[in-house]
């Protein structure tokens, strides 16, 4: 029987992060994920590495200054997938005054230090080429700046450093029980080649969506434990959906859209023909396996874009649609909107040994310091560890040295120049250094294989199959790559086909 120091269960940001923090720090870790990495909410987020401005709005001061300073942290670690992303706020009259923006922009700038992020400043809207995306009437405005993320590749490169570190990275391996034995945790896991049984010393449930569900399989002992013997945690679902449409002429920057109930709406240019629309708040019961917008999310968001945008678009016009849900710390607040978004940890300790560590809530901004956070409380159930190491540590594929994604893209074509120097440049940004791994020996289109469509390789496809755990088409065309948004509708079936044959 194999025998880890701690057992992670849940293969999200927060699950992958705290495997990567321990494996650097000496552990023996192993972290299983039930289905694909990254493959529900984690994959499923508005793609931002931000603050949250909002959050100051319910006096969330210290999540939104930890937050501010990670965005610079991530930013130097993963130039590849985080980038800085200039946010246009136009002025509403009847909203929020515009003397309360301004003081919130100017707190935002001040919580955190800044170097590469720039700071807020008003805008004339008229003037600004922003404004000509935006409808007649709206003159004024606000400008900020915040990070755009690739979340699913950041699951994808954080789960890389922990199995470089030394991790053992498990995905499609559904946790099913776990029960203490002689001061430690015998866990019973289930693969594609059937069951095993494993020990533990410590057990982190980051489940997310889930974590009730893996909390009620966890026999917890006579001890400390927070929650209460065998009672799990309490976490609070909401939904969170997104619509794609095409890119609005001249809607280069993101927006941050009032609506008339007080939420925001992000409007975000995405992979280059794009906007991402969203996100909405909706509480969410059930197993949220599979969930989608609804059709009455989506007019919401259609709506509120028809209010601020010259063209108004319907229905029709939606590329794409995905929901994520999101495991919140359940605090009796009324509102979804207004539930916090920080993270919670709960700790029971085992009377014969052994503790179990259960992560609630969180962002994906706030990840890595979550992660320290969960090894800190769990240390004294574990072997001694090396002092902590992610806050300087470059992400696979982050070294891509001076000048950012762009110069590395150009160098790549120097390297390569019978290559579209446009699909290295979409290789650059998916996987930074990595991308001469991927392309190895290939310095002619016919040493890539079958073109697939216009953004995907028979190549990468073997890449990501034999490099970043993907096994269905899903995994390549919506989570490691963005391909399928590629294509029209009607050839999505035949594009998954044909990625499937391949794996």
């Amino acid at each position: 029987m194999k025998s880890y120091d701690i057992l992670v269960i849940g293969g999200g940001i927060n699950g992958v992060g705290i495997a990567a923090d321990a494996a650097g720090r000496g552990l023996k870790a192993l972290l299983v994920e039930k289905g694909d990495l990254g493959g529900a909410t984690s994959s499923s987020s508005s793609k931002l590495i931000h603050g949250g401005l909002r959050y100051l709005e319910h006096y969330e001061f210290r999540l939104v200054r930890e937050a501010l300073g990670e965005r610079e942290v991530l930013l130097a670690r993963a130039p590849h997938i985080i980038w800085p992303l200039r946010f246009v706020l136009p002025h509403v009259a009847g909203l929020r005054p515009r003397w309360m923006v301004r003081i919130g922009l100017a707190l935002y700038d001040s919580l955190a230090r800044r170097k590469a992020i720039p700071g807020s400043s008003g805008i004339d809207l008229r003037l600004d080429p922003a404004g000509r995306a935006l409808a007649p009437g709206l003159d004024r405005g606000f400008a900020y700046w915040d990070c755009w993320v690739d979340d699913a590749r950041l699951v994808i490169v954080t789960a890389l450093a922990a199995r470089a570190a030394g991790a053992e990275i498990a995905p499609r391996t559904e946790f099913m029980q776990a029960e203490p034995a002689g001061g430690r945790w015998r866990v019973r896991l289930r693969g594609p080649v059937g069951e095993r049984t494993i020990e533990a010393g410590s057990i982190v449930n980051a489940a997310g969506p889930w974590v009730e569900t893996v909390g009620r399989r966890i026999q917890v002992t006579a001890g400390r434990a927070p929650f209460g013997s065998n009672e799990a945690p309490r976490v609070r679902l909401v939904k969170g959906s997104h619509i794609v449409l095409p890119r609005f002429t001249g809607s280069d920057s993101a927006y941050l859209l009032q609506s008339p109930d007080r939420r925001v709406v992000f409007v975000l240019p995405f992979e280059d023909r794009f906007n991402l629309v969203g996100t909405t708040d909706v509480p969410v019961t059930g197993d949220p396996t599979g969930i989608q917008p609804s059709q009455d999310e989506e007019g919401y968001l259609l709506d509120l874009v028809g209010r601020f945008f010259a063209t108004r678009p319907t229905a029709a016009d939606i590329v794409w649609r995905y929901a994520g849900v999101r495991p919140l710390v359940d605090d009796d607040t009324g509102n979804p909107s207004a539930v916090t978004r920080d993270w919670r940890l709960d700790l029971a300790e085992q009377s014969e040994g052994g503790a179990l560590l259960t992560v609630m809530g969180g962002k994906v901004t706030t990840f890595r310091r979550l992660a320290e956070a969960a090894l800190d409380t769990l240390a004294p159930y574990l072997p001694p560890m090396t002092p902590r190491w992610t806050a300087n540590a470059t992400l696979p594929g982050g070294d891509i040295g001076e000048g950012g994604p762009l110069a590395f893209a150009r160098v790549l074509a120097e390297e390569r120049p019978q290559i579209d120097p446009a699909y290295l440049w979409l290789l650059a940004r998916r996987y930074g250094s990595r991308a001469r791994m991927l392309l190895g020996d290939a310095r002619r289109p016919a040493d890539l294989g079958a073109m697939l469509g216009p953004a995907l390789t028979e190549r990468e496809v073997r890449f990501l199959a034999a490099e970043e755990w993907a096994e269905t088409a899903d995994d390549i065309l919506w989570r490691r790559t963005k391909a399928g948004l590629h294509v029209p509708p009607a050839e999505r079936d035949r594009l998954a086909d044909a990625v499937g044959r391949l794996l």
